[in-house]
C-alpha cells in the first residue's frame, strides 16, 4: 500500500508545471496534498479512479490541505474540532478500515517566531487529538509538520537554532508526539542517511546546492512498525518549494 505526501505550495500553480503527470507516475494508493492555497468553489481537481476529499481555509488563497484515495472512506472529518484551530483548512482524517488517515499542514511560527506561541497551543492540540485516535485504531499521519526535528535534518543547524521550524520548542513538541506512541518512518528505514531534505528556500540557488530541510514527514503508530516496508524522498520532482515524500506499508491484516 503506498502513500504519498506533497506541499504543493498552490495547487494551480503546480497544475502548470506537470502535475497531472507527476499524480500518474506516483501510481500511490493515497495521495496527500498539503498548501492547496484555493478558495471554496474556485477550483478542484478531480482523478479517473480516485475519490478526493478537500479542507479549505477561511482565508482566501491561503492554506488548504486535500486527500486523493482509491478507496473510499467510511468517514471524514475536517479539523481537530476545535474553532480556533479548524479555521486554516490544516486537517483532514479519512476513516478507513484498518487505520485513520490524517493529513496535516502544520502551523508555521513564521518570522521572528510571531506565530511560536500558537504553533505551541495547536502542537498540544494535534498531539491529543492523534492520541485519541490511536486509542481506537491505527493512525498513519502524514503532512508538512513545519520541523526539522534533529540536526540531521537541516544542512545548517548551527547558524538556525531560533529559526522559525527549528526552535527548541518546535523540536521538542515533535519529540513529545513521537514519546506517545508514534515513529518517524523515514528514519526508522533510514536512520543515519544525510542530506535529506524535503523543502528548500526559493532564494541562493538553495537546492541547486541541496541546502534544505527536512519537514515533511510519514508518522505511523508504533502497533504498524513491522508493517513499514520502505519511506523514501523524492527529491527529483520539482514544481513547488517542497518535495514529495512517500510510504510503503505491507499489506494489513
Amino acid at each position: 500500500m503506498k502513500f504519498v505526501s506533497w506541499n504543493v505550495n498552490g495547487l494551480r500553480a503546480v497544475c502548470g508545471k506537470g502535475f497531472n503527470d507527476i499524480f500518474a507516475s506516483f501510481d500511490a494508493d493515497f495521495v496527500c496534498l498539503q498548501e492547496t492555497k484555493l478558495s471554496p468553489g474556485a477550483f478542484e481537481l478531480d482523478f479517473d479512479g480516485y475519490h478526493s476529499y478537500w479542507n479549505l481555509a477561511d482565508r482566501k488563497g491561503y492554506s488548504g490541505t486535500a486527500i486523493y484515495t482509491r478507496t473510499e472512506a467510511s468517514d471524514v472529518k475536517y479539523g481537530i474540532g476545535i474553532d480556533k484551530h479548524d479555521r486554516e483548512g490544516r486537517v483532514i482524517t479519512l476513516d478507513m478500515d484498518d487505520f485513520y488517515l490524517v493529513n496535516v499542514y502544520t502551523p508555521n511560527s513564521q518570522a521572528e517566531l510571531t506565530r511560536l506561541d500558537y504553533r505551541i497551543e495547536w502542537e498540544e492540540a494535534f498531539r491529543n487529538y492523534l492520541c485519541c485516535l490511536d486509542r481506537v485504531k491505527p493512525v498513519i499521519v502524514c503532512g508538512d509538520m513545519n520541523v526539522a526535528h534533529k540536526e540531521i535534518d537541516l544542512k545548517n543547524p548551527a547558524s538556525n537554532r531560533r529559526s522559525a521550524g527549528f526552535t527548541d520548542e518546535e523540536r521538542g513538541e515533535f519529540t513529545k508526539l513521537l514519546d506517545c506512541g508514534f515513529i518517524d518512518t523515514f528514519r526508522a528505514v533510514k536512520p543515519d542517511l544525510t542530506d535529506a531534505y524535503t523543502w528548500w528556500s526559493y532564494r541562493a540557488r538553495a537546492r541547486e546546492r541541496n541546502v534544505g530541510w527536512r519537514i515533511d514527514y510519514f508518522l505511523v503508530s508504533e502497533c504498524l512498525r513491522l508493517k513499514i516496508a520502505d519511506a523514501n524522498i523524492k527529491a527529483e520532482i520539482m514544481g513547488s518549494d517542497h518535495c514529495p515524500v512517500e510510504l510503503v506499508l505491507g499489506l494489513m491484516d
